[in-house]
């Protein structure tokens, strides 16, 4: 295969990834009574049926042995009893707890493969099954190819992202300096401590802090793309990155002005209190953002 082709894949997996698992959610069953071999199975051969060049399809249980014979473009293949426990389309299924997408691998007829794997789980979550799905690689590019829009954009977007990202550098660099520099404007020393100078110092420094983790997610995600296996995908997971940066900088403000005005006007505590709540409840705004986007990343 040529490098090409390689590339080719690499581009388009992700939309070949979400092509084969709408089959999957589709028409296989999944954390439902209806979660049984013999039901998989027969769903799998349909979605055989629907796709072209498919190479086979079978079920794992949970402990990664082959449950059922393969069932190919032509014929049932005797594999049932055979080990799976350490092929990548088990474990992976298992550690990402979702529908995956194999890297290429040789296939015992010869070319290259694919395996389209999803965990399915009964109606206590308990894992019972893993569904497979065999095709060949050419197959698996013809079906991920970007037309000529989609690259566009994704160059397009590439490079916007880049730019902002860069330019969020810049500012928080530009906060970071000039929050150091209150330190030596304002002669903040041990003889010399003012808790006004001390706190606006600190919401600069920690304001760059933020800005700056939020521009290296979005270079390493959407520049670079560096995914890191998550059960976030790569949106989810900045918008998490973001909120849990706005959180610590208003809990490090809240914090301040409690000592700020616990010190100078106890009357004014108040306020603080009202940040403090703000803060716990973007707690629990993202607590149910986490929970509803890790279930839907499950299904």
């Amino acid at each position: 295969m040529s490098h090409s082709d390689m590339q080719s894949f690499i581009d388009g997996r992700e939309k070949a990834r979400n092509y084969f698992c709408n089959k999957f959610e589709k028409d296989v069953p999944n954390r439902s009574s209806a979660v049984e071999k013999e039901k998989i199975l027969s769903a799998l051969i349909k979605i055989k049926a629907s796709v072209k060049n498919c190479e086979g399809v079978y079920v794992l249980d949970a402990k990664g042995t082959q449950i059922t014979d393969t069932y190919t473009a032509y014929k049932r293949e005797k594999a049932e009893g055979e080990d799976r426990s350490d092929k990548s389309y088990y474990y992976r299924a298992i550690r990402d707890t979702r529908c995956n997408l194999t890297d290429p691998y040789p296939s015992p007829t010869g070319g290259l493969l694919v395996t389209i794997s999803k965990p399915l789980y009964s109606q206590d979550n308990n894992l019972e099954y893993i569904a497979c799905l065999d095709m060949p690689l050419e197959e698996v590019v013809r079906i991920s190819h970007l037309d000529k829009t989609e690259i566009f954009f994704k160059y397009f977007f590439k490079f916007s992202y880049s730019i902002f990202a860069f330019a969020l550098i810049a500012v928080s660099l530009l906060l970071f300096v000039e929050g150091t520099q209150s330190f030596f404007s304002n002669e903040i020393t041990p003889d010399n401590f003012k808790i006004k100078y001390v706190f606006e110092a600190t919401i600069l420094i920690t304001l760059a802090l933020a800005i700056f983790d939020l521009s290296k997610t979005l270079i390493e995600e959407e520049v670079l793309g560096w995914v890191k296996h998550s059960e976030l995908s790569g949106p989810h997971k900045t918008m998490v990155k973001f909120l849990g940066s706005i959180i610590i900088a208003l809990s490090i403000e809240a914090l301040m002005l409690v000592f700020k005005f616990a010190i100078t006007d106890p009357n004014q505590l108040v306020f603080a209190m009202y940040i403090i709540a703000g803060v716990a409840f973007l707690l629990v705004g993202l607590s149910i953002y986490i929970k509803f986007t890790t279930e839907s990343a499950h299904k």
